[in-house]
């Protein structure tokens, strides 16, 4: 029987390809960068300067041919950057060149991007400290202020009924997202779903979805469920629990990814399943952060719960839209008192059982 012949393998040969490969794709990565940051900079710049001279951004409509030319202007010289390895780019993803030039090009354009950014964002938001102290601007703050500091206590017990409903918005949606995101949780944390290109899959198809419901927020969420399933605290509650899924999900996924792998690897070396890894190695290590986590999302259910209901999501929001849609400035201070005591004793009594906790 003829042996086969050994096939010599050179590890230096594999990592250093594997090196240029990832230095390729981080060139690449680094010229789309450069495009992105010089055209950005010429397009902020360009309308900072016409906006100084037209003063309403809203006779500024876009021309195309402008934009073309900027954007070639920015391909040609995003390549060229790069090329050097000596801008922003190349310093970010490693393949910069290690001299003063590549330092002075980073140091000086890091500043120009900052500097045109906060410029361009004080003009576009028509930033004005005169307004903010000017005689008529103090007089009606004046009358907006003193009359929410004379709360209007007829109003009190129909207060008192909308704040309590607003709790229990937080409470419930906080409440009912506990399973489905212990369960998710499992099924979008990288180190137990990478054993198999399947697994690995499901926990990227999930990462996406939750991530977009997670970038919508509770507001918008209020708006839809308060047409699907009408206005009222209902469509507030539903709003907070699908957003509480998505936010916390990301959490716990993150907590468990951080846990120790040694307990892992023992229970693994006795032949235990999958979920028995997770029961016996997972869980114990995870309680504590997953506790605090819920009791940290409640405090800010409490929050949003106020807000949603300005949409139609019930509670005390909605009757605080309602005052202040009609100008009742006093009854409006009622309400801001009562939503301010409320939180702050929901955020002590957070802290003190997060204190418990650990």
């Amino acid at each position: 029987m003829i042996a086969e012949p050994e096939v010599e393998i050179h590890p230096q040969k594999i990592i250093d390809r594997n090196k240029r490969k990832e230095d390729k794709f981080n060139f690449i990565k680094a010229i789309l960068l450069d495009i992105f940051l010089v055209f950005y900079s010429l397009i902020v710049l360009q309308r900072a300067i016409y906006f100084k001279f037209i003063l309403d951004l809203r006779e500024l409509p876009f021309s195309w041919n402008e934009i073309g030319i900027i954007y070639l202007i920015s391909v040609v010289t995003g390549i060229l950057w790069t090329s050097t390895k000596t801008s922003l780019s190349c310093k970010l993803f490693g393949i910069a060149k290690d001299n003063k030039i590549t330092k002075w090009t980073v140091e000086i354009f890091s500043w120009f991007l900052f500097n045109i950014t906060f410029i361009a964002g004080w003009i576009v938001t028509k930033f004005s400290i005169v307004d903010i102290f000017s005689s008529e601007g103090i007089q009606g703050a004046q009358r907006i202020f003193g009359a929410l500091f004379q709360p209007e206590m007829g109003i009190f017990d129909d207060a008192l009924f909308a704040i309590i409903e607003t709790i229990y918005i937080a409470l419930l949606a906080t409440l009912i997202s506990i399973p489905p995101t212990l369960l998710l949780s499992f099924f979008t944390a990288r180190n137990l779903m990478r054993d198999n290109k399947i697994a690995f899959t499901v926990y990227y198809v999930l990462r996406i979805i939750l991530n977009f419901i997670r970038s919508i927020e509770p507001l918008i969420w209020a708006i839809i469920f308060s047409v699907w399933v009408g206005i009222g605290p209902y469509a507030g509650m539903i709003a907070l629990l699908v957003h509480t899924i998505a936010s916390n999900a990301k959490l716990y996924s993150e907590a468990i990814e951080n846990i120790e792998e040694g307990p892992i690897e023992a229970i693994s070396a006795t032949g235990a399943n999958k979920i028995q890894i997770v029961w016996y190695a997972v869980v114990p290590q995870i309680l504590l952060p997953f506790l605090s986590f819920t009791i940290y999302r409640w405090d800010i259910n409490v929050r949003m719960a106020t807000i949603i209901g300005l949409v139609g999501g019930g509670g005390i929001g909605t009757m605080l839209m309602q005052y202040q849609g009609l100008a009742r400035w006093h009854e409006v201070g009622l309400i801001v008192l009562m939503i301010a005591f409320v939180v702050w004793v929901m955020d002590y009594i957070s802290a003190r059982i997060r204190e418990a906790i650990y």
